[in-house]
């Protein structure tokens, strides 16, 4: 994510993050999708197909409209307008929670490819931004994750690895979800020593169920990790 906070809105099983809502914003300042696909440097074809994605799930969100003395276009639609409030609320929210948890683990670097290092721990591989001086096979080193930085999935729809950026998964059982008026810090039992904490938004814990005793997949991206020196390296 390119800021603190990996903001999203699940609706029957369609996410809509940062892009999406500067996907509309971007075609109500440009009035047309091939304004906004041009203005973001994304293709028209993959502007439309991603709409029809979202209006799928969120119903109708651009009005086209043709000829007339301004030769057409498209606006949003008051779902659309909508929805882009719902986001910026939950971006405020989530940008204002002072103190995101993080999960802090201990293990060995097993193979260094330029930034990015593997590291083994008691919860399994972990691929992490590692600090110049632990870019070392079987250095010892402590590897942080922000709570902020998770997604939680259903392990029976979680996405291939292929199809996702986010190169850490692991599963586990639900321990305990601490509930905010919009999102919730969701404990997950990984097999460590201390749960690996979970953002979500209480959308996500209601279409999941999150509760103590439920199975799931835990990911996140190896640029939202960070593997730095650890104090005292084990015998």
């Amino acid at each position: 994510m390119e800021d603190a906070f990996d903001a999203h809105l699940d609706a029957d099983g369609v996410s809509f993050d940062r892009s999406d809502a500067r996907l509309l914003a971007t075609i109500a300042e440009t009035g047309s999708v091939s304004g906004a696909a041009e203005s973001l440097g994304r293709s028209r074809a993959r502007c439309l197909a991603r709409l029809r994605e979202l209006e799928d799930a969120l119903g109708p969100l651009v009005e086209r409209r043709r000829g007339g003395s301004d030769g057409g276009g498209s606006e949003l639609t008051a779902a659309a307008r909508d929805v882009l409030g719902r986001f910026d609320r939950l971006q405020a929210t989530l940008s204002g929670t002072a103190g995101v948890p993080e999960t802090v683990l201990s293990g060995i670097v097993t193979h260094v490819e330029g930034e990015l290092c593997s590291v083994e721990t008691d919860a399994g591989t972990i691929r992490a931004v590692a600090t110049e001086s632990v870019r070392t096979v079987e250095k010892a080193v402590t590897v942080s994750v922000r709570a902020d930085a998770v997604t939680l999935h259903d392990p029976s729809d979680t996405p291939a690895e292929s199809a996702t950026s986010a190169r850490n998964r692991l599963s586990g059982t639900v321990e305990g979800v601490k509930r905010g008026d919009a999102v919730a810090t969701v404990s997950v039992n990984v097999g460590l020593s201390t749960p690996l904490r979970a953002f979500v938004t209480v959308e996500s814990v209601r279409r999941l169920s999150l509760e103590p005793g439920t199975s799931v997949v835990a990911s996140w991206k190896a640029t939202a990790t960070r593997a730095t020196s650890t104090a005292v390296e084990p015998q």
